[in-house]
């Protein structure tokens, strides 16, 4: 970041690039997790960090296909499928829309995200988990990404484990930021089959963006690979018969052969639907941030710093007041957890760790209180989400989605 370029700034309007150059001095030298850093207003999205979970499943058939599967192996590969077709969504999709990534909104205590998807598919899943980020900056910011998902198919008693991949903004230097994967990430099941999927980008000399290459093997059995699925996640890949046995499709097929191929950007996804913002709850995202939302929209960046500062205060005067009271917010969904239960046993093959001192704690979705959540939810029925932030970490501020 210490050179200068003629194309520096490129993507930044006149008007913005004195703050962000200043931006970029402030991140090349800040020592710490840089998460606390304010940004410029104009780089702030519409969006809280509470509904990215709602990227998952805007492929609803996808989501629900492997709860109708009869074969295990086929369901693993079903789950990975599922789990490769959310990340265009999930970390693309902004860039998409706008040409730039733009951060998120921070999510305050107790915020709620409710709704459902008007979708055919049915479900009998159930999708819980928690996630903080570590933010730093080397060259580039560097996001780590704390925590994990569970998802459940409760016609076969079968769970699988789901690790976060690590990702970085490319594109500062240019005022163009966008999101490439770093690293790897597993999926794990309670069947035996791993999953591991490897990320890449575009280097300096060769390789293409958002390029990703997943396996699917057995516990135990990891090179005796049973599928191979590669390609770009936001443009398209290709589900492969692997090299090993084991398998009787591959058997069939007679070897290694292209099974299917996935179209990201042909894909039509099916957007969450909310209820109107009049009968939320005042800590549901639409209606707690559309005061802000609408500023930003408009480009009136004062309202943004306004608006943005009223709500962040009276979240710091609540936990004031409360711990001036001797209590402590009271969770409304979810309970904190002294054991990291399934998770052990998934985890172990993959060396995964809990990593609850960065989350805040184990963090598990309360069935009891269902009713509570539905009350919340003005009665929304059928395949229906809700992610609240429910903790009070030290320091990150996970989120955790709930999914039925």
């Amino acid at each position: 970041m210490s050179g200068s370029s003629k194309d520096e700034g490129a993507g930044v309007a006149p008007q913005n690039k004195a703050s962000w150059g200043s931006f970029l001095k402030a991140l090349a030298s800040y020592n710490g997790d840089i998460a606390s850093l304010t940004a410029p207003p104009f780089i702030l999205g519409t969006t809280s960090l509470t509904e990215f979970s709602a990227y998952w499943t805007e492929h609803p058939s996808i989501f629900v296909a492997p709860a109708t599967e009869q074969d295990p192996e086929k369901r693993a590969l079903l789950v990975l499928k599922w789990f490769l077709t959310t990340l265009k969504q999930s970390y693309s999709s902004r860039s998409d829309k706008y040409g730039t990534e733009k951060k998120p909104l921070n999510p305050f205590l107790g915020e709620l995200f409710l709704g459902k998807w008007d979708d055919e598919a049915g479900t009998t899943h159930l999708l819980q988990g928690y996630n903080g980020q570590k933010v730093s900056f080397s060259r580039t910011i560097i996001i780590k990404q704390i925590g994990h998902a569970l998802l459940t198919l409760s016609a076969f008693n079968e769970t699988y484990l789901f690790t976060l991949p690590s990702l970085h903004i490319e594109g500062l230097i240019y005022g163009k930021p966008f999101v490439e994967l770093d690293g790897c990430s597993y999926i794990t099941s309670s069947t035996g089959y791993i999953a591991k999927i490897d990320y890449s980008g575009k280097g300096w000399l060769s390789g293409k963006k958002n390029t990703f290459t997943a396996t699917l093997a057995k516990q135990g059995h990891e090179k005796d690979v049973l599928y191979t699925v590669d390609g770009q996640w936001t443009d398209s890949f290709s589900i492969k018969s692997g090299g090993g046995g084991g398998s009787h499709l591959k058997k069939m097929a007679g070897g290694s052969q292209t099974l299917e191929t996935y179209n990201a950007k042909a894909s039509k996804t099916t957007s969450l639907s909310v209820p109107p913002i009049d009968t939320q709850d005042p800590y549901e995202s639409h209606k707690a941030w559309r005061s802000i939302k609408a500023a930003i929209e408009k480009g009136d960046m004062d309202t943004v710093h306004v608006e943005k500062s009223a709500l962040e205060n009276a979240q710091r005067e609540l936990r004031k007041k409360e711990q001036a009271e001797g209590r402590s917010y009271t969770r409304r969904f979810f309970n904190k957890s002294d054991k990291s239960d399934i998770f052990d046993s998934l985890a172990k093959p993959i060396y995964a760790s809990i990593e609850a001192d960065r989350t805040g704690g184990v963090w598990r979705f309360d069935e009891s209180k269902k009713a509570d959540r539905q009350n919340v939810a003005d009665g929304v029925k059928g395949a229906d989400m809700g992610v609240v932030n429910d903790t009070e970490p030290p320091s990150e501020a996970p989120t955790k989605a709930e999914l039925k």
